[in-house]
């Protein structure tokens, strides 16, 4: 009968043995590159959101960020603009159209009552699911209790057919972009289909070419003037992409800035008229006394 050796080392695996039996990669992710959600369960303090805010294919990021915002805030929060402007870094122009598109969308109402004094106020309404209206039995918005899922709202496939959007032209940038410039800009470009009614241009392409503007204002062109040449000599076709249009103009017609002017030299300072003491002759002089000719040399 053989001995087992029980000193004898064991056999060492194949450095190839991990080609027949490969590592198991970890419950829920793929060969490919992706989000990983790790996520915790919040018992206090979250907000309920829908996917169709969340995932809105129509709304720009911005205006997804305010809506999330204004839904996380207690009633009775001012959400005005210039509040949100103060609270975030986009600026006054970014967030007003964020609140047109959430208007647009139904996110968001702004009605005129008047109040217990007399006075007309505008009241602010979110609406976290535009088109239906919370009853006594719908909970408070970010208590965490609610009725049970609400059912994904259908949406009209896009056709494969349909080329994607494509991004629009880089404008120029102004260099000092006050907030007063760009709404000024701003103005410009919702003026210009009062020209042209092809030239409408939505709140995103507006912001886009907000700044373009901002920058031949700053060269020291009027809002009047800025508008004549982006609406000269427009083709007779119709305006498939106004907004492409206006930005190559922008960019093709800037004015060289303005050249720099040495400030002038004061004026020579214009005394009053004073009579001599001694020959009574006029001169102009800053204070009463004697003119040069009476006055001894030296």
């Amino acid at each position: 009968m053989g001995v087992q050796n029980t000193i004898a080392r064991p056999r060492a695996e194949s450095r190839n043995s991990w080609k027949s039996h490969p590592p198991r990669r970890p419950h829920g992710r793929s060969a490919v590159g992706g989000v990983i959600h790790d996520n915790v369960r919040h018992t206090t303090r979250f907000t309920v959101i829908g996917n169709h805010l969340c995932q809105h294919d129509g709304m720009s990021l911005v205006a997804i960020g305010v809506a999330v915002h204004i839904q996380s805030l207690p009633a009775g929060s001012p959400v005005d603009i210039k509040t949100l402007a103060a609270r975030f870094p986009e600026g006054a122009v970014r967030i007003a159209n964020a609140l047109r598109e959430l208007e647009l969308y139904g996110y968001l109402r702004r009605i005129r009552e008047r109040g217990e004094d007399g006075r007309i106020v505008t009241r602010t309404i979110s609406c976290n699911h535009p088109g239906r209206t919370g009853g006594p039995e719908d909970p408070e918005p970010g208590t965490g209790a609610g009725r049970g899922p609400e059912p994904e709202v259908e949406r009209p496939a896009r056709r494969a057919a349909d080329p994607p959007r494509r991004a629009l032209p880089a404008v120029p940038q102004p260099v000092y972009p006050t907030p007063d410039l760009l709404l000024t800009a701003v103005d410009v470009l919702a003026g210009l289909r009062r020209a042209d009614p092809r030239l409408y241009v939505s709140a995103t392409d507006a912001e886009h070419l907000a700044p373009g503007v901002a920058a031949w204002l700053e060269r020291e062109l009027t809002p009047d003037a800025v508008r004549r040449v982006l609406t000269f000599d427009l083709p007779a076709e119709p305006l498939r992409r106004p907004a492409a249009l206006l930005a190559h103009r922008l960019n093709a017609g800037l004015p060289p800035l303005p050249p720099f002017r040495t400030p002038d030299e004061p004026p020579a300072a214009r005394h009053p008229l004073q009579n001599c003491d001694t020959c009574d002759h006029a001169y102009r002089a800053p204070e009463p006394g004697t003119c040069g000719a009476c006055t001894p040399a030296g």
